[in-house]
C-alpha cells in the first residue's frame, strides 16, 4: 500500500513564499470610481425624471429606467457566464494539459476579460450624457397653465436659493426635516432590513446552485441571468404601466408593496423543500462504505484501506469511483495506477472502492443524479416568480418614498436613502453572510507554504438553513415596520386623496421633536398643495 499514487507531491517539500498580488487595490479603487459614477444616473436621475414628467407618468418612466438597471445585469451575466468558462490564464496555459473543469471549485474563470469588455462599454454610454440639458421644460406645460404658474414659482425659488448659497445654506434644515419625516425614516429602516436580504440572496446564489445542485460557476451564473433577471424587468414594466393606467395614489401604492411583498415572502418557504443530499465523499459527508455521517472529524478521513499510503489529508484533487462515491484524491481512493493524460486521466486498482468489478476512478465529483437536475428546476421556477411578484412590488414601494418629501429636498433623500442602504446593507450583509456561509465548510484545503485556500465543499443541509432561513428572518423583521407605514398612512390626508376631513398631513407634530421639527408646518402646506394632491 506504500505506492498509491499520490501525484506530484514536490511542492510539499519546497515551499517557497509568493509575492501578495495587489490586484484588489484595483479592484477597489475601480469600484469607488464606479460608484461615483453611479450617483448622478441613481438617486439624481431619479429625482430628475421626477421633477419633470407628470406626476401619472413617473412611475412609468422610474420603471423604465429600472428596468435598464436589470437589463444591464443580465447580459453581464451572459457575459460573466461566457468568461467563467475560460480559463484564468487562457492564452498562455494549453488547456489540453488541466486536470481540472469548469465544475471543480479550483477552477479560476477569466474574470478581468469581463472587465475589459464593460469598461469600453461604459465609455461609450457615458457620452450621451454630455448633451442632456440642465433642466427640462415640465411635461404637458404648454396644455396646463397651472403647471406654468407652478414651474415660474419653481424657478424663482431656484433663483432665490442661488443667492442664499443654495444646497449649503439648505443642507442641514434639509437633514432636519427628513430625520423629522416619520414616513422617509421607517422607509429607510425597511429597506436597509429588505436589501440586507436581498444582498444575501443574489450575491451568494451562485454558490448556492454550486454546492446545493452541484452546477459549475458559469452554468450557476448564467441559470440565474435567464430566470431571474427577465422577470424583474417585466415587472417593473408591468407595474409601472398599472401605476399609470388607474392612477395609483400613495395609500394605495403602499398596500400594493406591502401584500405583494407578503406575499413572495410566503412563497419563497417553499425554498426549503426544493434540497438534494450532499455530495457523497468518503471521509467528509459519508464513510468510506458509503454511510451517512454529519460532519466530518480529522480520523474520518483515513481508514484502514488507505492507511499505509502516506496521503496528504488537506489535498482536494477529488475522483470518482466505480462504485460511486466520490473521494477526496486518488491517493485516498488507495488508487495505485493510472492511465491516460488530463481529463482523461483513469485511476485503477483502487483498493477504497469496493465493487464487484474492476476497482477504477475518474477525475472530478460523481454527479448528483436526475432526482437533483428536477430539484433544480423547481428551485429555478420558484425564483422567477418570486422575482417577479418582488418587482412589481418594487415601483409602488419606490414612489411611496418620492411622494412623501418636498420636491427640493428628493435629490437629497433619494442620495440619503441608498446611502443608508449601501451603508448598512450593502457593505456588511456579504460580511457577515459570507462568515456564516464558511462555518458551514467542512474541508479547507492548504497551500504548499500552509496557507489556507477557498472551500472546497460544504455541509449543504447547514448550508441551505443559512442561505434560505438567514433572508426570511431579515424580511421578516421589514414587515413591522412597513405595517406601521400603512398604519400611519391611514391617519394623514396623501396626495391623491379626495376627501376633506381636515385631518393634518403625516409630518405635522411627532411627540417630543416639537421644538426640533419646526420646519413641518413647511411639509403641511406642501403636502396639501394641489401639486402633491394630484394622482401618481
Amino acid at each position: 500500500m506504500s505506492h498509491c499514487w499520490r501525484g506530484n507531491t514536490n511542492h510539499l517539500r519546497e515551499c517557497v513564499k509568493e509575492v501578495k498580488s495587489l490586484m484588489w487595490v484595483y479592484v477597489l479603487v475601480g469600484n469607488v470610481i464606479r460608484g461615483i459614477g453611479e450617483t448622478p444616473i441613481m438617486p439624481l436621475g431619479i429625482s430628475y425624471i421626477e421633477d419633470f414628467a407628470k406626476s401619472e407618468n413617473s412611475p412609468l418612466y422610474i420603471g423604465f429606467v429600472e428596468t435598464g438597471a436589470i437589463i444591464g445585469p443580465l447580459f453581464g451575466l451572459l457575459l460573466a457566464s461566457f468568461c467563467a468558462n475560460l480559463y484564468v490564464d487562457v492564452g498562455s496555459v494549453n488547456t489540453d494539459d488541466l486536470t481540472i473543469t469548469s465544475t471543480d471549485t479550483r477552477w479560476v474563470g477569466a474574470w478581468w476579460f469581463g472587465l475589459l469588455i464593460c469598461a469600453g462599454v461604459n465609455v461609450l454610454t457615458a457620452i450621451p450624457f454630455f448633451f442632456l440639458p440642465k433642466t427640462l421644460a415640465k411635461e404637458g406645460a404648454k396644455d396646463d397653465a397651472n403647471i406654468i404658474k407652478n414651474d415660474q414659482e419653481e424657478k424663482e425659488k431656484e433663483e432665490v436659493k442661488k443667492e442664499n448659497d443654495g444646497i449649503t445654506k439648505d443642507f442641514l434644515p434639509f437633514m432636519k426635516i427628513l430625520f423629522c419625516n416619520p414616513i422617509y425614516m421607517i422607509f429607510i429602516l425597511v429597506s436597509v432590513l429588505q436589501f440586507n436580504a436581498f444582498v444575501n440572496m443574489i450575491f451568494f446564489m451562485p454558490k448556492y446552485l454550486e454546492q446545493q445542485y452541484g452546477q459549475s460557476t458559469s452554468d450557476a451564473v448564467f441559470l440565474i441571468g435567464i430566470y431571474n433577471l427577465p422577470p424583474v424587468c417585466f415587472g417593473y414594466l408591468f407595474a409601472g404601466l398599472i401605476m399609470k393606467k388607474f392612477k395609483i395614489t400613495v395609500k394605495q401604492a403602499a398596500h400594493i408593496a406591502f401584500w405583494l411583498s407578503l406575499i413572495d415572502y410566503f412563497l419563497y418557504f417553499l425554498s426549503f423543500l426544493m434540497v438534494c443530499d450532499n455530495s457523497a465523499v468518503a471521509g467528509l459527508t459519508t464513510s468510506y462504505e458509503g454511510m451517512q455521517q454529519d460532519s466530518h472529524a480529522g480520523n474520518h478521513i483515513l481508514a484502514d484501506c488507505n492507511r499505509g499510503c502516506n496521503c496528504p489529508r488537506k489535498t482536494w484533487d477529488p475522483v470518482c469511483g466505480s462504485n460511486g462515491l466520490s473521494y477526496m484524491s486518488a491517493c485516498l481512493a488507495g488508487c495505485e495506477t493510472f492511465t491516460g493524460t488530463g481529463l482523461k486521466m483513469v485511476f485503477q486498482n483502487c483498493s477504497c472502492i469496493q465493487t464487484s468489478g474492476n476497482a477504477s476512478a475518474v477525475l472530478g465529483l460523481c454527479g448528483r443524479g436526475p432526482d437533483c437536475a428536477m430539484m433544480l428546476q423547481y428551485f429555478l421556477i420558484l425564483s422567477s416568480v418570486s422575482s417577479f411578484i418582488y418587482s412589481l412590488s418594487a415601483i409602488p414601494g419606490y414612489m411611496v418614498l418620492l411622494r412623501c418629501i418636498k420636491p427640493e429636498q428628493k435629490s437629497l433623500g433619494v442620495g440619503l436613502h441608498m446611502f443608508s442602504t449601501r451603508v448598512f446593507a450593502g457593505i456588511p450583509a456579504p460580511i457577515y453572510f459570507g462568515a456564516l456561509m464558511d462555518s458551514t465548510c467542512l474541508h479547507w484545503p492548504t497551500f504548499k507554504c500552509g496557507e489556507s485556500g477557498a472551500c472546497r465543499i460544504y455541509n449543504s443541509t447547514t448550508f441551505r438553513y443559512l442561505y434560505i432561513g438567514l433572508p426570511i428572518a431579515l424580511r421578516g423583521l421589514s414587515f413591522i415596520p412597513a405595517l406601521a407605514i400603512l398604519i400611519i398612512l391611514r391617519k394623514y390626508r396623501l396626495p391623491g386623496d379626495n376627501d376633506s376631513s381636515g385631518t393634518v398631513p403625516v409630518e405635522a407634530k411627532i411627540p417630543g421633536k416639537e421644538n426640533e421639527c419646526q420646519e413641518m408646518d413647511q411639509i403641511s402646506t406642501v403636502l396639501n398643495n394641489d401639486e402633491l394632491k394630484t394622482k401618481l
